[in-house]
């Protein structure tokens, strides 16, 4: 799976979350530039990542900071 996440790095949350099969890749970079050329003419400073797994789950391991604050990760 293709995960598209826009996050806000001070409030530390993700703002959109979106999932698309392995097979929809062009579309899911094609979604990430759009929403990327709409933060930037908005003067937004968001992150906006592409990320790949196998699951949800899987996506939650591998890259906790989008879905846990500092002190949670620090306290594990």
């Amino acid at each position: 799976m293709i995960f598209l996440i826009e996050y806000n790095r001070k409030e530390g949350k993700i703002l959109k979350l979106q999932t698309y099969a392995d097979s929809d890749r062009r579309i899911a970079e094609n979604a990430r530039l759009e929403m990327e050329l709409s933060l930037l003419r908005s003067g937004c400073s968001l992150e906006v990542v592409l990320l790949e797994a196998n699951s949800q789950e899987d996506l939650l391991l591998t890259h906790r900071r989008y879905f846990e604050n500092p002190e949670e990760i620090a306290s594990t």
